[in-house]
């Protein structure tokens, strides 16, 4: 469900492909209901072990971060710090990742690339970037870590599955059109420097 609060456009899980379809890079979004927290090893059981994720991730949310993590009593846990890590490191594993569980959307730091642009093209997905600097602000946004599975990874790698509101600010960098942020900025930016490089040696041509 997408809805628009106090000039915010939230999506709420459980999220459809119909849901995205209004939702392109650029935007900022934020998230409530289902979110886990899934890293390398956990991509790698999934793609490489064929091993079914004990969390149903479809139509829901996925985060690349390793949390810092407080135990509570009667098996419970508080969130204290929630960065998100480098999505890049998931780029081989996306593609088929996504077709496996269905996920939709997926939150982690800097860009990805074709594979993980294919995933949200083929299976109606988005990527998006939080800003850096917020992992306890991003922490404060879950209401309630829901449960843990696979906990023999450690701490970074178990997935934790959280509820969460407002979760974000979240930047689109992938849609679900398959279009990707960060490469079109490359794109732009690259014209950009050799522009200013061009004018720039005019301008020092002088110096030997």
């Amino acid at each position: 469900m997408v809805e628009f609060k106090d000039g915010k456009k939230i999506l709420t899980t459980p999220i459809s492909a119909e849901d995205l379809k209004d939702i392109h890079i650029g935007d900022i979004i934020y998230l409530n209901g289902s979110l886990t927290t899934c890293r390398d090893v956990a991509h790698r059981r999934v793609v490489e072990e064929g091993r079914e994720i004990p969390v149903d991730v479809r139509n829901n949310a996925i985060l690349h971060a390793g949390p810092i993590i407080r135990p509570l009593e009667n098996d419970k846990f508080e969130m204290v710090s929630v960065g998100p890590t480098t999505s890049m490191r998931m780029e081989k594993f996306e593609y088929e990742f996504v077709q496996t569980t269905g996920v939709r959307v997926i939150v982690g730091k800097g860009g990805m690339k074709e594979n993980t642009a294919n995933a949200c093209k083929d299976f109606g997905c988005i990527h998006c970037v939080i800003p850096a600097g917020n992992a306890v602000v991003a922490a404060v946004c879950v209401e309630e870590i829901v449960r843990a599975e696979w906990r023999d990874l450690g701490m970074p790698e178990t997935l934790w599955n959280c509820r969460v509101k407002e979760f974000g600010p979240l930047i689109v960098s992938i849609d679900s059109y398959g279009k990707n942020y960060f490469e079109e900025k490359k794109v732009e930016y690259n014209q950009r420097k050799e522009e200013q490089i061009e004018k720039i040696s005019k301008q020092v041509g002088f110096i030997k």
